[in-house]
């Protein structure tokens, strides 16, 4: 992932977040957490439909408020905490970034992903 990059555009926002779950994907299923892996790649696959559905509707309104530094993922910690830690910042992402998109059903996929990282 580009973490320096800012999310400024709907575009960025859903392919940070996809890159998000597919590093979840990958980092729970290194770890055996299969389940885990399992909701991440079906978070990623409804985010990718979103921002498929959702390009005509896109404005251009800029995104200001959002960067990727700050929801970068410390994937050498494969303990509870480093899980907790991981899902933590991504439902911090999610929250922050569903207020910001304009277009409502993907507002809701956000929020969605946000409510599955709670726990």
């Amino acid at each position: 992932m580009a973490s320096s990059d800012t999310l400024n555009t709907f575009g960025a926002v859903f392919t940070f977040a996809i890159e998000l779950e597919t590093l979840l994907s990958a980092y729970y299923s290194d770890i055996g957490e299969l389940d885990r892996a399992r909701a991440a790649d079906k978070r990623r696959k409804k985010l990718e439909r979103v921002r498929r559905e959702n390009v005509v509707e896109i404005t251009l309104e800029p995104i200001s408020g959002l960067n990727a530094e700050d929801y970068a993922l410390d994937l050498s910690d494969s303990s509870a905490n480093g899980q907790a830690g991981a899902g933590r910042i991504a439902r911090q992402f999610y929250l922050d970034a569903a207020p910001k998109i304009n277009v409502r059903a993907a507002q809701r996929a956000l929020e969605r992903c946000g409510r599955e990282h709670d726990g």
